[in-house]
């Protein structure tokens, strides 16, 4: 199944997705005519892994991690599918990043492994944007828009083994599978529910493949994880 939010001229709804309609408690919505997709979950933080594909350490000279190397970005770092990114004015080196993440079901904190199942609600895209030219974690990747997040939630698909690519202007950028990982979803999820209270509709995002890059203005990222969806975006001058 897959969840989306939409926004209507009488607020937020939710509801399955299919075929471009919302299908909510109180009717259907067409997606376009009824309104736009907002980001498919309200998280009080994004958590996201850093570091977690060999090939991306190795293309950017970084050594192994001995456990998720995780950062915070903040809600309002989030943006929609196909919500605009603007270009931000303090950095000359925009980059992205197409991550799958999880998107949690249910308050909780302290899970084995073999519970993260059922603590998840579904799986959906973070393209992990980037200021690559400021000075620390927190400066470069939770600045408003770092995170667009989207298109919807997927219930039904195993995180392990997903092939993803990443088109920039239909070039072909980024080509990967999730079994790549060095540290899996459901391991990221355990480690950090050790250090954090998860609350319904927080976020882990599990890190980038190899040759994330630079964007400029009117470039636009679509980032595709196979049996989840496309996660599009445009950046456009701020």
């Amino acid at each position: 199944m897959r969840i989306a939010r939409l926004l209507t001229e009488d607020g937020p709804v939710t509801g399955e997705y299919v075929d471009g309609v919302v299908h909510a408690d109180d009717g259907q919505y067409v997606v376009g005519r009824d309104g736009r997709l907002l980001p498919p979950c309200e998280p009080t933080a994004l958590y996201c892994v850093g570091r977690n594909y060999a090939a991306t350490n190795d293309q950017m000279d970084y050594d192994r991690p001995e456990e998720p190397d995780f950062f915070i970005k903040p809600p309002t770092a989030l943006l929609a599918h196909e919500q605009n990114i603007p270009y931000p004015p303090f950095t000359d080196e925009l980059t992205y990043a197409g991550e799958l993440a999880a998107v949690i079901g249910e308050r909780c904190h302290d899970i084995d492994p073999a519970d993260v199942s059922d603590a998840v609600r579904g799986y959906t895209i973070l393209n992990d944007v980037d200021a690559l030219d400021q000075q620390g974690r927190t400066a470069r990747k939770a600045f408003d828009g770092s995170g667009p997040l989207g298109p919807w939630i997927e219930t039904a698909v195993d995180p392990t083994d997903i092939d993803m690519y990443t088109d920039i202007n239909d070039e072909r950028r980024q080509s990967a599978n999730t079994s790549e990982m060095l540290f899996g979803p459901h391991e990221v999820v355990a480690y950090l529910s050790k250090r954090f209270t998860f609350r319904p509709g927080d976020v882990v995002a599990f890190g980038s493949p190899a040759n994330p890059g630079t964007v400029a203005p009117d470039d636009t990222i679509e980032i595709t994880y196979d049996g989840v969806g496309t996660l599009r975006n445009s950046v456009v001058e701020p």
